[in-house]
């Protein structure tokens, strides 16, 4: 077992490595604004089911959200279009770097998130997903002594029992 986690950690060590050295660089103003565009456009077409209406009304619900909307579109093809116009012009344009290890990790954390609430969820016990999310921030981070994770289980379950069983707090 214990070669088994060694083994798993020289990998992840190796994977992280590699991915240290890789960089992601893309304009920001490009993509900020070709985001936005989709986001309006997505608004705009779920609003009807969203905001329900009285054809009577001269001036409705859906009036001053779908005024911003249209506001957030053309700021949005301004910036798209000033930075086609930058490309094509070969002049420079602001740029931002991803580092590929960063924003694993930072995926990890949010998957570990995710799964959490879907365990405390799909069970219905706070506790298990409380659980789950000690262990795997834990193993996240490599902790390597057994004692914290008995400490941290231990304290999970000790809390959940204290409002649940003592507070009568359901979570």
């Amino acid at each position: 077992m214990k070669n088994l986690i060694e083994h798993t950690a020289a990998k992840l060590d190796d994977w992280g490595a590699k991915l240290e050295k890789k960089n992601i660089e893309y304009p920001v103003d490009l993509i900020c604004g070709i985001l936005f565009l989709v986001i309006g456009i997505v608004l705009l077409l779920i609003m009807p089911q969203q905001v329900q209406i009285s054809e009577k009304d001269v001036v409705n619900g859906r009036a001053f959200p779908t005024m911003l909307i249209w506001l957030m579109l053309a700021m949005s093809a301004l910036l798209v279009g000033r930075e086609a116009y930058n490309m094509v012009m070969h002049r420079p344009t602001k740029t931002k770097t991803l580092n590929l290890l960063v924003e694993t990790k930072a995926l990890v954390i949010v998957l570990i998130l995710v799964v959490t609430y879907l365990l405390a969820e799909v069970t219905d016990l706070f506790v298990v997903g409380a659980v789950f999310c000690a262990l795997a921030f834990l193993v996240f981070f490599r902790c390597k002594k057994p004692l914290y994770y008995a400490i941290t289980v231990s304290m999970a379950v000790l809390i959940w029992v204290v409002f649940h069983f003592v507070l009568n707090v359901s979570f």
